[in-house]
């Protein structure tokens, strides 16, 4: 050993502190290579100017804490300015390293060019570092330990590099072990090569060191190496919680993803059997046509309807009529080929779509071979149902283009059920007639409720002993501007088909109410009726409309009557009381229609809270003649006024008829006898006297200045 030189001596603690901030350094870097890579720019190269001053500061603050585990005989400080400049060439390193960490991938040249480049910062940093030192004489450096430490950290910056990519492959703790480990290997690395270019510094004996009056030693030392292990342990922990927003976004994200496919499927799937809906049904349709002009085949559209499905529903509830259709789905499905779709499109209504090129003696077939398998029994507990069902059949391209290919197998099934049910029809030409009318007539009735096409009519109610008017049914009709003037017969069908009663039924509900008040600012208080359908009825908020009305236009409760026929009373019969009793506590009236037609239940007559039954008109025309008639008209009054209710007939055209039920004692009377529903100005004429009939009038009653019972 040359005696001219010192005998340089290191303190194990200190190096062991040095290679724990080099390893936590190297751990963070390797976390921070993580952040660069994210697809936001800004956040990237926030992530990236971040970890290049914490990466730097780390390694940096290892090679001056590294430094200061050298024992010298001499008083050591550091120069300000050649220290800063060790700092920058530290935290420059480190941008490289993260810049070169962010590519998608490690080239050979760019592996090549980042250690070089990486190496020869080290070097710069380090050798920076030790010219800080201002030693008299100055600082010899041996040459190979030089070329070994510049080797070192080249080769140390390539493998960094290696393992910056390699990680990327790991996730989970596996990841964060190996980080650790790589960490580690990294750090000694650096210390290797800071501590193999301390081994190429020496100091002649008597060396004195002529920047001891700036930076000094031991106590700054400390306090970098704490402020530095705080910086890094800050850094980590901020990467720490960002990567774990990330992970919790990243879940969130795929469970955003999943309930998106799910909320897809659902979108093109039917609840409750599982079945494709029309949705679903119609984009295969729709790529099964393309299919087939292209190729010149075929595709048949079957459209079934179960028959006699309601009953089911309302004799042994909803829960029964819905594994009923579960099942008629799955049957149907079994009958299904793997290229055909069976899709559910309504209540009880379901299509099939058969392609391969089928012809009129194959869709027959499989058409016979649904309605035998719908045909068989289901049986639930003690329940058993047999069903049978009416089928359509539409052809491509003989029987229209896409867009027809569902009103025509529509139309073909609605001929199938005329002719008896159990049935199938393939459409035939003149079966859209009636098809073609109905949507057109729809397509018109949606206008008609925003143009105003529509009146209100009012029939007088008679009173039976007195010969007055006592109250009013109101009958909807319809100005069609080419058909003129449409009965609801014509259009009701229609609207309960296509979706249009309940929109219809809230502008009788609210035209009548305006016209209850217009009657009243002219002295006129008259009981106004008004037809319910099973489709307003089953409307939650059917009782909050109807209410907001009243208040609207400021009227008595008590003069609205709703009228709802017995079958669709007794259709679900708990459902209709827990809607009568809604109304009732509004307090407006009820009455049952078309009375003696349905299979009403006493017992559910009594709880429903009803204050009149109107009978229906058939057995009104049949009063002169037929005795039965008589009967059953005179047990309806009988049980009407046992249980404290009024009797109104309909259709009483003769004054026989009206003689019959007044000597019956029924109440009231209504018919063409009296009137035919007229306008409601015409009405208004005829309660100031002007116009009527000479033997009919008001009550009192219906006057503002009486009292109404």
């Amino acid at each position: 050993m040359d005696t001219s030189f010192v005998d340089v001596r290191y303190a194990p603690g200190v190096v062991a502190l040095s290679y724990f901030i080099a390893s936590f350094a190297s751990y963070v870097a390797l976390d921070m290579a993580k952040r660069v890579r994210t697809q936001d720019r800004v956040v990237a190269r926030g992530w990236w100017a971040a970890g290049s001053l914490a990466m730097g500061t780390g390694i940096w603050s290892m090679h001056f804490v590294g430094m200061l585990a050298v024992s010298l005989p001499f008083a050591v400080g550091y120069g300000y300015v050649v220290t800063a400049l060790s700092w920058v060439a530290a935290v420059a390193v480190s941008a490289v390293a993260l810049f070169v960490a962010s590519r998608n991938r490690l080239t050979l040249p760019r592996l090549a060019v980042g250690a070089l480049a990486m190496g020869a910062g080290i070097c710069a940093m380090h050798y920076t570092g030790m010219a800080a030192l201002d030693m008299a004489p100055g600082i010899q450096w041996d040459a190979v330990w030089v070329l070994a430490s510049v080797g070192i950290a080249v080769a140390a910056s390539a493998v960094a590099l290696l393992i910056f990519f390699w990680l990327r492959r790991l996730s989970g703790s596996t990841a964060r072990w190996w980080q650790l480990v790589a960490a580690l290997v990294m750090g000694a690395a650096i210390c290797g090569m800071h501590y193999t270019g301390m081994a190429a510094a020496q100091f002649a004996l008597g060396s004195v060191c002529l920047s001891a009056d700036q930076l000094r030693g031991d106590s700054l030392g400390v306090l970098v190496a704490v402020a530095t292990i705080v910086l890094l342990s800050l850094t980590l922990f901020t990467s720490m919680v960002d990567a774990r927003m990330q992970s919790k976004t990243a879940v969130l994200a795929a469970s955003l993803q999943t309930a998106n496919t799910e909320l897809q499927a659902l979108a093109f799937r039917d609840a409750l059997t599982g079945l494709p809906n029309r949705l679903l049904f119609d984009d295969r349709v729709a790529v099964a046509v393309q299919r087939c002009t292209r190729d010149g085949s075929a595709l048949a559209v079957l459209f079934v309807d179960l028959d006699g499905f309601k009953p089911v529903n309302d004799s042994f509830g909803h829960g029964f009529g819905d594994m009923v259709l579960r099942v008629m789905a799955q049957r149907l499905a079994g009958q299904a080929r793997a290229t055909d779709t069976v899709a559910r499109v309504g209540g009880d209504e379901f299509v099939l779509l058969l392609e391969g090129n089928p012809d009129t003696t194959a869709t027959a077939q499989i058409a016979q071979r649904i309605i035998d398998a719908l045909s068989l029994p289901v049986t639930s507990g003690e329940h058993e149902v047999c069903l049978s069902c009416s089928l359509g059949i539409a052809m491509f391209p003989s029987d229209g283009p896409q867009n027809q290919l569902m009103g025509h197998a529509d139309a073909a099934m609605y001929a199938a059920k005329r002719s008896g049910g159990s049935a199938y029809a393939f459409f035939e030409p003149h079966m859209n007639a009636g098809v073609r009318e109905q949507i057109e007539l729809q397509r018109d009735l949606r206008l008609a409720i925003e143009r105003n096409e529509l009146s209100l009519h009012y029939q007088p109610k008679v009173s039976s002993s007195r010969s007055v008017i006592t109250g009013v049914e109101a009958l909807v009709r319809w100005q069609h501007p080419e058909r003129g003037m449409l009965s609801p017969a014509v259009f009701i069908p229609v609207a309960e088909r296509f979706g249009l009663i309940n929109a219809l039924g809230d502008w009788v509900i609210q035209e009548a109410c305006r016209q209850m008040g217009v009657w009243r600012d002219q002295g006129l208080r008259i009981r106004v009726a008004i037809n319910l359908s099973v489709h307003q009825l089953r409307q939650d908020d059917l009782g909050l409309r109807i209410e907001r009305a009243l208040q609207q236009h400021q009227l008595d409760p008590a003069l609205l009557i709703f009228e709802i026929t017995e079958s669709v009373a007794m259709e679900d019969a708990e459902g209709t009381l827990q809607a009568f009793e809604a109304l009732g506590r509004i307090g407006v009236k009820l009455s049952i229609d078309d009375f003696g037609t349905g299979y009403s239940s006493l017992s559910y007559l009594r709880r429903l809270q009803v204050s009149q039954l109107k009978i229906d008109q058939s057995f009104v025309q049949d009063l002169e003649h037929n005795a039965d008639a008589r009967a059953i008209v005179e047990a309806v009054v009988q049980l009407a006024h046992a249980l404290g209710l009024s009797v109104v007939a309909e259709g009483v055209e003769t004054a026989a008829q009206r003689d019959v039920l007044t000597r019956l004692g029924c109440d009231e009377l209504q018919g063409y006898l009296f009137a035919r529903p007229m306008a409601a100005g015409l009405m208004g004429e005829w309660a100031g006297n002007v116009g009527g009939p000479a033997d009919l009038g008001f009550t009192e009653s219906v006057f503002l200045n009486s009292t109404y019972s």
